[in-house]
């Protein structure tokens, strides 16, 4: 076994989250402690968030990952693998090595046997802190190719490789650099949208945290090729990671002359500036966006204009999100061929993806367009960790829609999401089992979008209100069917009158609910919650024969609501139970029962 080179601990936030930087400590302590010379570095997620902490154990030949390492892990760790040189295989999560100068990857999981990897190539590999790592692995060589070339070139090869935007929408990325280039202005501008509000996605800290200068340098290409002297990247201040790490990158690419005045001697200058949001959802929409980085209220405007005519400032503006920014050093370098030889004829390249919820390995992962829902949900995500069927996934964020197990083998490409009723949206997933009740998903998802309405138009700001009130009436059975035709209505009607993107796809949660789970809304209608959630229409029961009275349930209810005495079956007082599922999770012998309706 090749000597070990460096120790790697996967240092994103998710990884700090699960207590990574506990066993970056304890490393530190042991290697010192051992007085062994190796090289102890952070490294950003490589996707497998439901593996942290991992450790890399790096030598000439290979990379060894450990999963769940904590810090009672890592004395044996040191010992056998870094200077004895026999692995932990009951430890091992995933290998890397070379062949042909390409890396090859293997995990126990198959979680990485259908990804590919273009945005995610270097993350969880590199330190993304240190610049001379990123220039290491081929960074910023896209950028020294692109200054020797016509800007009209670089948005020839950007059109033909067919990236779209990765953001929700999908528009040709070259042609809106193009129609930016062409615009007339005495200075012009570009943003890198990072302002990641849907909940479940986190494919774009994932990327910021890791690999910054990967959006950095497609930053600068763009500018190049579009004519802008100045960019700005927005994100949101609940990360404060990225942000950190942001700055960092930034300060390198300056030192190294990759930012600022007269780059790389080529005569062009570009320089980026970081502007913190506060977190309003509706910020992603590219016009509130712009209002926000002027100092103003944060409300979407109507277009035409678009922003590539007047934009920021009142100047031409080009906008694209994180994942659409990291692509284009890779195209680039590889050429526009390579990138559109991957996914289908209308949706080219890679998507990056956050699999969250009921999932069994949640993080991020990368496939090529095309990839069905079913390989990603199975294949790589593992199904559902509870070992229940996937009933529903819902794709795109409070403004995209959930999709049912029916259709899974639906290909994720841009038009075939579409024709679902959900859109791609940023790219997060969040799975659902059959205990999930839909009409309450529903109601989460829009409750989330009438917080975060501008206000700005009537049918967002109050068709949205009175859509939640109708959702409301369901989950605590008081709704009829008039209900039903007057949200179906309703949501018809907010879709087509909101100014914004927002409003727009607000609705979308409710319809495709209404139209592949319909008969959960009759159910809510007749009194019932077939998935026993919503707490209105459901009660706790106990079954006597089950019972032992073994006090478990008394003792944990926080509502003081079961009685009895040992040996002898428990009660629940129905007036005082509060619903909170406490006694159905502490009961070891089944003897808890969800009752909904009439049973």
């Amino acid at each position: 076994m090749s000597e070990v080179k460096a120790i790697a601990v996967g240092m994103n936030s998710c990884g700090i989250a699960a207590g990574a930087k506990e066993t970056y400590e304890a490393i530190k302590a042991e290697l010192e402690r051992r007085n062994l010379d190796v090289k102890l570095k952070i490294v950003g997620c490589v996707g497998m968030c439901y593996r942290e902490p991992l450790v890399d154990v790096i030598t000439e030949d290979e990379i060894i990952t450990y999963g769940h390492v904590d810090p009672k892990k890592v004395p044996r760790i040191i010992e056998e693998h870094v200077i004895n040189g026999k692995p932990i295989e009951e430890w091992i999560v995933k290998r890397d090595w070379w062949e042909n100068g390409e890396r090859k990857t293997w995990d126990v999981d198959g979680y990485f046997s259908k990804q590919v990897k273009i945005v995610l190539e270097n993350s969880g590999y590199i330190n993304p802190e240190d610049i001379e790592e990123y220039i290491a692995v081929g960074g910023y060589e896209a950028l020294k190719k692109a200054l020797n070339m016509e800007p009209e070139e670089i948005i020839d090869i950007i059109t033909k490789s067919g990236l779209r935007g990765r953001g929700g929408a999908g528009f040709p990325t070259g042609l809106k650099w193009k129609f930016t280039r062409e615009a007339k202005g005495d200075e012009k501008y570009i943003i890198c949208n990072a302002d990641e509000g849907d909940p479940g996605a986190f494919m774009d800290r994932n990327v910021l945290e890791g690999d910054p200068h990967r959006v950095i340098e497609g930053m600068i290409i763009g500018a190049y090729a579009i004519g802008a002297t100045k960019g700005f990247i927005y994100v949101r201040a609940e990360y404060p990671l990225a942000i950190r790490r942001l700055k960092i990158a930034l300060k390198q690419a300056r030192e190294r002359g990759f930012l600022g005045e007269n780059i790389l001697s080529s005569g062009f200058s570009f320089d980026i500036e970081i502007k913190e949001g506060a977190g309003a959802f509706v910020c992603g929409e590219e016009t509130a966006l712009i209002a926000s980085i002027e100092g103003k209220r944060g409300m979407p405007r109507p277009r035409p204009p678009y922003p590539a005519q007047k934009g920021l400032f009142g100047k031409p503006t080009n906008i694209n999100n994180v994942e659409t920014w990291a692509n284009v050093p890779w195209i680039i370098r590889h050429g526009w061929e390579a990138f559109a030889s991957l996914g289908t004829e209308k949706s080219k390249g890679t998507k990056v993806f956050a699999l969250s919820g009921k999932i069994k390995h949640s993080g991020n992962v990368e496939v090529p367009m095309g990839t069905t829902l079913r390989e990603i949900l199975y294949d790589i995500g593992g199904g559902t960790k509870t070992g229940k069927r996937i009933k529903a996934v819902q794709l795109g964020g409070p403004s995209g829609g959930c999709i049912p197990e029916s259709l899974f083998d639906t290909p994720v490409d841009y038009e075939s999401v579409n024709a679902t009723g959900a859109i791609m949206g940023s790219g997060g997933m969040v799975v659902m089992d059959e205990d999930t009740c839909m009409v309450d998903v529903a109601k989460f998802f829009l409750d989330f979008t009438v917080k975060e309405s501008c206000g700005k138009c009537t049918f967002c700001r109050i068709g949205t209100k009175r859509m939640l009130e109708i959702l409301e009436r369901f989950t605590e059975g008081k709704a009829t069917e008039e209900d039903l035709d007057r949200l179906e209505r309703l949501a018809h009607h907010v879709k087509a009158g909101s100014l914004c993107g927002l409003g727009q796809t607000a609705p979308n949660p409710v319809l495709t609910t209404l139209r592949y789970f319909r008969d959960e809304y009759l159910a809510h209608i007749e009194g019932k919650c077939p998935a026993k959630v919503c707490k209105p229409l459901i009660r706790y029961v106990i079954v006597p024969e089950r019972c032992t009275g073994c006090t478990a349930c008394a003792i944990f209810c926080p509502a003081k609501a079961i009685t009895g005495e040992r040996p002898k079956p428990h009660e629940i007082d129905q007036e005082r139970c509060i619903k909170c599922g406490t006694c159905y999770e502490v009961c070891r012998f089944n003897a808890i029962e969800i009752l909904t309706g009439g049973e």
